[in-house]
């Protein structure tokens, strides 16, 4: 049950996290997730990651284009579109709104 739940949970913010992470530079699918485990995100499976990225990349949010790689075949990079970036910039308000209602129920500590 705490597995599923924490499972729900992520998935609700993942789209934000890959927003936040790819504003920072572009990246291809396998370096995405290793910049997620850097964030404690290594739970994530990849078959999570790549679906996502495509429904993002069909919202409008991302743009992908494949590049030349030193070790093997291309690889698809993705980059953050400016509609991506407004909904990078609404992510992170509404996830610091959520974050201090949580801690202040937490705490109880309600909203006056």
């Amino acid at each position: 049950m705490a597995a599923d739940a924490n499972s729900q949970m992520l998935k609700g913010i993942l789209q934000g996290c890959l927003l936040i992470l790819l504003a920072r530079k572009e990246q291809y699918g396998y370096a995405i997730s290793e910049s997620l485990d850097l964030f404690g995100f290594g739970d994530v499976p990849k078959g999570t990651i790549y679906p996502l990225l495509m429904t993002m990349e069909k919202k409008g949010l991302l743009v992908s284009h494949m590049r030349p790689s030193p070790d093997g075949p291309q690889r698809k990079y993705y980059a953050v579109t400016p509609l991506g970036e407004t909904a990078r910039q609404t992510f992170m308000v509404q996830w610091s709104e959520l974050k201090d209602h949580v801690e202040q129920l937490i705490a109880d500590r309600p909203e006056k």
